[in-house]
This record gives structure tokens, C-alpha cells and sequence, in this order.
């Protein structure tokens, strides 16, 4: 019988912050779908509608939240799957700074998106 191999250490903060983030995800989905798919209609969102929502302290923390929340999330599943596929020594270590990089500048953009959809900046 083949042996179960994954670069998280179970147990480890890698592998707990990928299971909360990966619940926080869920919930943060299921808000998103029901309030901008299922009480608001697509045809029904508009430019002004989502500065008034982003305008709201809660939900703009939220939506940032939900923004570094799913950047971790993915790219600490991407650095992991690419371990397991036999990813080490100095390539590990770039692929990590690569990642580590782009899920800055991710964030980075994402917050002023953000902000800018907010209507006060």
C-alpha cells in the first residue's frame, strides 16, 4: 500500500492556518453568493452599489479580510503541491521568494482596488 507523503507537518502553523483559512473561505463564499447572487441579481450590481457596500467599515474589512485570507490560502496550496512534487534545495527556496513576491503584490493591489471602491480616497 502506497504511503500517504505531504509537505505539511501535521500539526505545523502551515498546515492549521490551511484549514482555518480554508473555513473562513467557506463561510466568506457563501455570504459573497447570496448576497451578490441570490438577494442582489447580477444585472442588479452596479458601480454605486458596491462603493456604497464598500463604504461600510464592516464590509470593507471583510472583503480585505477575504483578499489576504484567499491570496495565503492558494498560494500556500501552489508551494506545497509543487514540494510534493519533489520541489527542494535553491528551487524551493526562489519558487518561495517568487511566490512570496507576487502574493504581496496581489495584496498589495487588492487593497487599493479596495480602497478606491470605497469612494472616500
Amino acid at each position: 500500500m502506497a504511503q500517504h507523503y505531504s509537505s505539511f507537518e501535521h500539526k505545523g502553523w502551515r498546515w492549521f492556518v490551511q484549514r482555518i483559512t480554508a473555513i473562513f473561505l467557506i463561510g466568506v463564499l457563501a455570504f459573497h453568493f447570496i448576497t451578490l447572487h441570490f438577494v442582489n441579481h447580477a444585472a442588479e450590481i452596479t458601480f454605486a452599489g458596491t462603493e456604497a457596500r464598500m463604504s461600510q467599515w464592516g464590509y470593507f474589512s471583510l472583503m480585505v479580510t477575504f483578499l489576504v485570507t484567499a491570496a495565503f490560502h492558494g498560494v500556500n496550496g501552489v508551494y506545497n503541491a509543487l514540494v510534493n512534487m519533489g520541489l527542494q534545495g535553491t528551487q524551493k527556496k526562489v519558487v518561495a521568494a517568487i511566490l512570496t513576491i507576487a502574493t504581496a503584490l496581489l495584496v498589495l493591489q487588492g487593497f487599493r482596488v479596495a480602497t478606491a471602491m470605497t469612494g472616500l480616497f
